[in-house]
């Protein structure tokens, strides 16, 4: 049995994985980490993780940006480690993502979902074959509670398709209502809707001459993200200190 700590535990994404843990015979949430402590759970919880008793064997974070530092020293301190699916880092942050992964094994996704990693791959894909003759375009949608815009998704979707293509060449434009221009072909668009209870949809778009190619990706629900957290929690258990993601799961 894996012995899991959830870091904000009590968010709408921590209570879907305690759902999810509640039905896996391999896996067990025996603590939780959370500021506010509103709800009864079947495991204690805890304010902050240097309170934490029970003994753990790997973390889950979906808490927020601001908690990375703390969580990432526990793991460090207590060589656990450590699921990291909270979006919004800062480069600084990310910096400290990556030095936490020469101590401790660290997984960082912006999106959990097997459909988005395969969507990922999908662009690359189409990004080599359309490269300089199709105009790219994302457009991501969540609900009305997202902090973070663009979303970690989305930038993903454009780290994808720019590391397919020559030096990195394309620029990311967030919206169009700043530049009274036309774009250019070196541009990646991306746009951000915030509205009701959206799980999350992505859509790249490669617009040529006369024809239009979309991929898209509909989250029904936030079940599926926690599903993809507990996978990332059992490959991750057991190997060595390093820095993975997604990809490296369903490779």
């Amino acid at each position: 049995m894996i012995r899991i700590l959830l870091n904000g535990c009590n968010g709408k994404m921590g209570q879907a994985v305690t759902r999810s843990c509640m039905y896996n015979d391999k896996l067990l949430i025996v603590a939780g980490v959370d500021t506010t402590i509103k709800e009864e759970r079947s495991y204690p919880v805890y304010t902050e993780p240097n309170l934490v008793k029970e003994e753990v064997d790997i973390i889950i974070d979906f808490s927020h940006p601001h908690a990375l530092e703390t969580i990432l020293n526990y793991a460090t301190e207590k060589s656990l480690p450590i699921v990291i699916a909270t979006t919004g880092h800062s480069e600084a942050q990310k910096e400290l993502i990556v030095n936490a992964s020469k101590s401790v094994p660290v997984l960082l996704s912006a999106n959990m979902s097997l459909g988005i990693n395969l969507m990922l791959d999908l662009a690359k894909r189409a990004a080599k074959m359309l490269h300089g003759t199709f105009d790219i375009e994302i457009i991501e949608k969540h609900h009305n509670q997202k902090i973070d815009a663009p979303s970690g998704t989305a930038l993903a979707i454009a780290d994808s398709v720019n590391s397919a293509l020559p030096g990195n060449e394309m620029k990311y434009v967030y919206d169009r209502h700043s530049s009274m221009q036309k774009r250019t072909r070196d541009e990646i668009g991306i746009h951000s809707i915030r509205g009701g209870t959206i799980a999350g949809e992505h859509t790249i778009i490669f617009a040529g001459n006369d024809e239009m190619i979309e991929i898209k990706h509909t989250a029904i629900s936030r079940d599926l993200f926690a599903e993809g957290a507990i996978k990332a929690a059992a490959f991750l258990y057991g190997k060595e200190p390093g820095y993975y993601k997604m990809s490296d799961i369903f490779s």
